[in-house]
């Protein structure tokens, strides 16, 4: 049983991914994609630049919010506006945006539209003032660990740092926004110790936590004092989105484990085929785009490449599965598990990079069980595979039989030391002869013929004679 069909030349995987990286590096870097409302782009000067955060707060979020506000500070935008409906995400995504909020030269608004929880949260607490819609929440902000999990006392005590700075900074209670981190804090006549801080629209108001009610985004012009105008959404452009989809927590253990499979199948079958490119093609997805975001940076790629090179090299030049192999695979491990934690990654964040790894070792090994246990027998891709065979005793000769020939007498027409060419029933075929050199011109006698090796004797013995090292030296 053979794979029939799926292998690609050495050469295409790799451009393939170098394609594939290059188109990404390429988009990110531009300007991406607007839409305006009631304006065109070229009369932004004084348009209010919207930008939504909505979904999953990871890390390909930051780099966009980033270019947004560089937008509205290079088109000289009267403000901007962060329209928030987020459950949260990644901590160290919403630091990122955070910091660049508060770094802009140009007005931040934050509009929670339905819900700023967890990391959204803190976002919306970094604007200069706060919105909401009614019926809308904020707060649940405990950090949790991949396995759903309180996080670390470190980790909890650094998010309710922040979020007690934030406080300070907008003037309202900082013991409400750490009750938003940590359930353990007790605020009278709002939350009691045991139950973490969720506000909604009216209590937020109330608390002076949020600024004022707005229905939609007229109602807040008309509130933080802008002039009617048009506003512009800037939007993700196609590579900032396939980024955020990259770097998703969902999608990234799984980019890691096709790559993983498509490298194990490699390994286990002749040539560079379909698995390979398909398995490099998801590695290098995973680690472009995180190295897009800067959490993966020129450490992890070369130790990638290293384990590459290591396994190709266990691949193509050494026979079985030794040293070579087990580096590599550990070097494109490791490299997996550094290029989800930050720079500086605490405990927590490296045991859970593990994790994810570890999960993605398992569904490759479950994966990979049933694709070598199921695929075979399966009708419908049963193009893949070459059913067909033939066993020891029934399967084809490299040439038939000759039997005719034993016993037939012929000429040799060239020198037989030992193998040459004689002439046999008017045939000329190659043959040897049993031991003794014999001379051209000599009758010989078939004796033997299996395939087409054909053993010849000579009928005169004067006509044999021994091989000497000057007629060897000579042939």
């Amino acid at each position: 049983m053979v794979w029939k069909g799926l292998s690609l030349r050495p050469g295409l995987g790799s451009v393939l991914v170098l394609f594939f990286l290059g188109s990404t590096m390429y988009g990110f870097v531009s300007e991406g994609s607007t839409t305006p409302i009631s304006r065109s782009f070229e009369q932004a000067g004084s348009e209010v630049v919207r930008i939504p955060i909505t979904g999953t707060i990871e890390l390909g979020l930051a780099p966009f919010v980033s270019r947004a506000l560089s937008d509205a500070v290079s088109t000289g935008a009267p403000a901007v506006i962060l329209d928030l409906d987020t459950p949260g995400g990644r901590v160290d995504a919403a630091w990122k945006i955070i910091d660049d909020v508060r770094e802009t030269s140009v007005p931040v608004y934050a509009y929670v539209n339905r819900r700023a929880l967890s990391a959204g949260a803190m976002i919306a607490l970094a604007a200069d003032r706060l919105y909401m819609r009614p019926g809308s929440t904020i707060g649940a902000a405990t950090p949790i660990t991949g396995a759903g999990e309180k996080a670390s006392e470190k980790m909890v005590s650094a998010m309710r740092s922040e979020f007690r700075a934030l406080a300070e900074e907008r003037g309202f209670d900082p013991q409400l926004a750490e009750a938003m981190v940590d359930e353990s804090i007790e605020v009278p006549d709002v939350v009691e110790a045991g139950k973490l801080l969720t506000l909604t629209t009216e209590e937020a108001i109330a608390l002076e936590v949020a600024d004022a009610q707005v229905q939609d985004l007229i109602e807040l012009f008309q509130t933080v004092g802008l002039p009617p105008g048009a506003t512009r959404e800037v939007t993700p452009n196609w590579a900032e989105a396939i980024v955020r989809f990259l770097t998703n927590p969902v999608v990234a253990p799984l980019l890691m484990s096709l790559g993983f499979l498509g490298l194990l199948v490699e390994i286990r079958t002749p040539t560079f085929g379909l698995a390979g490119a398909i398995g490099l093609l998801a590695l290098a997805a995973f680690f472009g785009a995180h190295h897009l975001v800067h959490l993966a940076g020129l450490e992890e790629i070369l130790l990638l490449g290293a384990g590459v090179i290591l396994i190709a090299a266990e691949v193509f030049l050494i026979p079985g599965f030794g040293i070579a192999g087990i580096l590599g695979t550990g070097a494109v491990l490791g490299s997996s598990v550094l290029a989800m934690v930050g720079q500086f990654p605490t405990f927590d964040q490296v045991f859970n990079a593990a994790g994810l790894v570890s999960f993605s070792i398992i569904l490759v090994v479950v994966f990979g069980w049933v694709l070598l246990r199921r695929l075979p027998s399966s009708r419908r891709l049963a193009g893949i595979f070459l059913r067909s065979s033939t066993s020891r005793e029934t399967g084809y000769l490299s040439a038939p039989e000759r039997e005719d020939l034993v016993g037939e007498v012929g000429i040799a027409v060239t020198d037989l030391r030992p193998a040459g060419t004689a002439l046999v029933n008017d045939e000329r075929i190659d043959v040897v002869t049993e031991g003794p050199w014999i001379e051209a011109n000599t009758e010989v006698r078939v004796v033997q013929a299996e395939s087409y090796r054909h053993v010849v004797r000579a009928l005169d013995p004067k006509h044999e004679s021994e091989p000497s090292p000057d007629a060897n030296e000579e042939s």
